[in-house]
């Protein structure tokens, strides 16, 4: 069988190299822009609805694709992995895109 743990351990890893790097640009992003005369107050990231609603659509996609992928391992030929990894995908997929379409509209009708 397929051995998850090694995979998991690189993800992790390259995350964290990721996330290091990541911080280390915006700070000095952030200084750069600070002393061309930036308000700080720009740098602040406050949470609205519309992220609320990528972030729900979001889960509720990964669970429906955890759901349909336990029911094509039980139901079809397909390897458990296979089922699980397309059906998250593709379901949290379709719910990013959904999202992006439900912003535009609230963008739009705003705009008006």
């Amino acid at each position: 069988m397929f051995e998850l743990t090694p995979v998991l351990v690189l993800l992790i890893i390259f995350g964290f190299i990721y996330g290091i790097v990541n911080l280390g640009v915006k700070k000095k992003e952030r200084q750069m822009l600070l002393e061309k005369g930036v308000d700080p107050k720009t740098f602040y990231y406050e949470p609205t609805r519309i992220t609320a609603l990528k972030w729900g659509l979001f889960l509720i996609g990964i669970a429906l694709g955890i759901f349909l992928g336990n029911i094509l391992s039980a139901t079809t030929i397909l390897d458990e992995e296979v089922a699980y990894f397309s059906m998250i995908f593709l379901f949290g997929g379709i719910a990013l895109v959904v999202s992006h379409f439900m912003e535009k509209k609230q963008i739009e009708k705003k705009e008006d």
